[in-house]
């Protein structure tokens, strides 16, 4: 039995690298949900109260694009309704405004705390019970909802 020869085969080879303009048609074909996200929400918890009082929801909002983006609203199975609200303070009165949108700045961060923005989780329901991780949609501006999970903690935060 003769044995044959493997054919050589020729490669094509690169005149010049493919730098950076390579590397950008690569990561143009890596899947979004890959890539790095351009907003990020991070140390997302709720405080629940007792009975059926509403819960204060908390986090820390990160903008990585070039330019402002607005958080406009959120939805969870374990509220009824959420609304944005900001903590107040006028004339010696503690208070709450509706807010119908928190700017992001580009490449800044907004941090949702107690005694400022917050979400106001309205009508809670069993699911938003202390030591539960319930799922979080924060809807944006630009037509995109970041999901997040949110801790469920006691009143004093803890």
């Amino acid at each position: 039995m003769q044995r044959r020869k493997a054919a050589k085969v020729k490669r094509p080879r690169l005149k010049r690298p493919a730098g950076l303009l390579g590397a950008a048609a690569l990561l143009a074909t890596v899947p979004a949900a890959v890539q790095a996200a351009p907003f990020n929400v991070t140390g997302g918890w709720f405080r629940a109260l007792p009975g059926n009082l509403p819960a204060g929801g908390y986090f820390t909002a990160e903008n990585t694009t070039p330019r402002p983006v607005d958080i406009t609203g959120a939805r969870s199975d374990a509220c009824g309704m959420i609304m944005i609200h900001q903590s107040t303070s006028k004339g010696g009165m503690s208070g709450m405004d509706m807010m119908n949108r928190v700017t992001v700045p580009a490449g800044g961060r907004v941090d949702f705390s107690p005694g400022g923005y917050h979400l106001m989780c309205t009508n809670p329901t069993p699911k938003l019970k202390i030591g539960a991780r319930v799922p979080v949609t924060i809807h944006l501006s630009d037509g995109t909802a970041v999901a997040a999970a949110f801790q469920v903690r006691g009143a004093s935060g803890k």
